[in-house]
């Protein structure tokens, strides 16, 4: 199985291409090795002890390094005989449903709240996605739309000049309802 890599705006992020469907429509952040008790491909990642965060994307395995480990010269061999692996061995990529967050919304807003998730699917989430990561709608409330950042927007240096400059702009500028962005 031939795996292609992308590097991602976050440095200690890498994109994994299997060239495969990896989650479909649906993504799975894990931040953490407890997270990924539900998946057996993010549990053998994190094993490898220097990974921080591991998200399937549509059709890639973003995997973030824990800072203060190892490098990606020396990781990136041993993730892709791992994520090869899995996807030879036919095992799902995960075991057991995920609960999803919720979302909180007044439903008075609901027009304003159909407006702010179809730009972020249609024009937000394809962007952010290839660059390794995901954007969720968590709610909106007085003019304020939640973000929730997965994958390599999670801890991204630029992830900020992203919800402000980009995301928060856009919606502005179609949604006169929102002021302001704020991830969570």
């Amino acid at each position: 199985m031939l795996i292609e890599t992308e590097s991602t705006p976050n440095p200690a992020t890498l994109k994994f291409l299997p060239g495969r469907t990896v989650a479909g429509p649906a993504t799975y952040d894990f931040a953490d090795p407890d997270a990924a008790e539900a998946s057996p491909l993010a549990r053998a990642l994190f094993a490898l002890g220097d990974v921080e965060r591991v998200f399937f994307g549509r059709d890639f395995v973003a995997v973030t390094l824990a800072s203060g480990g190892a490098d990606w010269a020396s990781l990136k061999p041993d993730v892709l005989a791992i994520i090869a692996d899995h996807f030879a061995s036919g095992a799902p990529l995960v075991t057991s449903a995920l609960t999803e967050a919720e979302t909180f919304d007044n439903p008075e807003d609901a027009e304003i709240v159909a407006q702010i998730r179809d730009l972020l699917d249609t024009r937000v989430r394809p962007a952010v996605a290839s660059d390794g990561g995901d954007i969720i709608y968590r709610g909106f409330d007085r003019g304020i739309v939640y973000l929730h950042l997965q994958g390599s927007c999670a801890g991204c240096p630029s992830s900020t000049a992203t919800l402000k400059g980009g995301i928060e702009n856009l919606l502005r500028h179609y949604v006169p309802e929102v002021v302001e962005v704020r991830a969570i």
